[in-house]
């Protein structure tokens, strides 16, 4: 599988100012896997330590004497470790909180060794604060497979390689293969396990058996790693979320979890699966300006989950009402394509992602990115153009343009392009990051 964050690893290779590499993530995003790849393809040589229950990885650190770490990690794995020739990786280092520790002094004493950790944003929590080598590591972040990265594991590089053209008014000639390709993507979503084995067996069902195995691990990790007071809440939370995108209003509604319930009695517990990577909250502005940051409303938001296929499985939706046109994904239509709309621009850009409502609600916009300039999103399932709001709100700004994204082929309008929903991870790439 190719994942695009290779490319930023390389990067970090190649620095003169590089720091150890932490690379976090959510559980079962592939962090080993590409790490493994990293070392396997760019270094001669690589030195492989999971620390998870590893009574070497424990006892390594009893101080942090570089020269002799080093000649451990030698005697351990039976190779020389080289300057700027061997990758060491730490697995699952947050289970040796020493470990973590350590980065700083790999930092200032061998930077010369080349040090790559894994580290589950879950299991991090505990440690942040409590000898975290702030401002002495470099740090990338792996989420879910985009569709981009779908349709390489799918064998769909010359099709993938025809979409880097960024040819967009000739998309619509095999508009069909990938909107069937969507919605496979719709179903598997971004899971390197779940997305594996869909390329090699097209086995539906195996593919929701690997993604129900993810949501019981991760109900694992809640039991692990979050205290016994918020455990409750966290479930609570992490449960509504198909029912909070299933709603006409994607507003996040405390009174859903619980007759009730109150910011200040969850917001602990929804900070955790943020910090976890297992949610993600958009919040809403107040106007189209730069930066968003500024016109932030900080009580108000939507929640989406880190991945495509786990909402699937969460919601227990069955496998031919995603893969198939049917009344229940025509119901649930627009939280699907929110969320896949939310998770490729997570995944493929670093950019700063909000919704707008105006005060009295009656008017809202879907998205708001900022790149150089602020862009209004809309979002349409299917190839229903009329964007009433988005219309209303470049009417009212007339310095805005705006982007509609939907099944329609691409278009350009007076001040509004339409995107088809398959092109978006090329789309911004080339127009908005470029």
């Amino acid at each position: 599988m190719e994942r695009s964050l290779f490319t930023k690893m390389q990067a970090w290779k190649d620095s003169p100012n590089r720091c150890p590499l932490v690379l976090d993530g959510a559980r079962q995003v592939g962090k080993t896997w590409i790490l493994r790849q990293f070392g396997e393809k760019s270094y001669k040589d690589m030195v492989y330590v999971n620390c998870d229950r590893n009574a070497f990885a424990q006892s390594l650190f009893v101080d942090y004497d570089m020269s002799r770490i080093l000649t451990a990690l030698s005697a351990y794995s039976g190779k020389k470790i080289l300057p700027n020739e061997t990758l060491v990786i730490f697995d699952e280092i947050q289970e040796v909180p020493a470990g973590l520790t350590a980065l700083k002094y790999f930092c200032e004493d061998r930077p010369d060794i080349h040090v790559a950790v894994a580290v589950s944003l879950l299991g991090l929590q505990n440690h942040v604060g409590t000898g975290f080598p702030v401002g002495k590591v470099d740090r990338l972040r792996l989420y879910p497979m985009s569709f981009k990265e779908f349709l390489l594991a799918m064998g769909e590089s010359p099709l993938a390689d025809y979409l880097e053209e960024g040819k967009w008014n000739e998309y619509f000639v095999i508009k069909d293969k990938l909107i069937n390709l969507l919605r496979e993507y719709y179903f598997v979503g971004g899971m390197p396990l779940a997305v594996d084995a869909y390329s090699k067996r097209r086995d539906i069902f195996e593919v929701r058996e690997i993604q129900n195995k993810i949501l019981m691990d991760y109900n694992d990790d809640f039991s692990k790693h979050i205290p016994s007071n918020d455990l409750p809440k966290v479930r609570a939370i992490w449960n509504s979320v198909p029912g909070q995108l299933a709603k006409e209003n994607k507003k996040f509604i405390w009174g859903y979890l619980r007759k009730g319930a109150r910011a200040k009695d969850y917001e602990n517990a929804i900070q955790r699966l943020m910090d976890a990577g297992l949610i993600h909250k958009v919040h809403r502005v107040k106007k189209f300006d730069i930066p968003l940051k500024f016109y932030e409303d900080s009580n108000t938001f939507k929640v989406f989950l880190n991945d495509l296929g786990l909402l699937g499985a969460l919601a227990n939706v069955p496998a031919k009402e995603i893969l198939a046109e049917s009344r229940l994904l025509t119901e649930y239509k627009g939280a699907f394509t929110e969320q896949y709309v939310e998770q490729q621009i997570r995944c493929s850009t670093d950019m700063p992602l909000y919704y707008y409502t105006n005060e009295n609600s009656t008017s809202e916009i879907d998205f708001v990115l900022q790149a150089e300039r602020v862009y209004p999103v809309e979002v349409k399932a299917e190839e229903n153009l009329k964007a009433k709001s988005l219309a209303y709100v470049l009417k009212a700004n007339n310095q805005l343009n705006g982007l509609r994204f939907s099944m329609a082929d691409y278009r350009e309008e007076a001040r509004m392009k339409n995107i088809p929903l398959y092109l978006i991870d090329w789309y911004l790439e080339k127009e908005l990051l470029s």
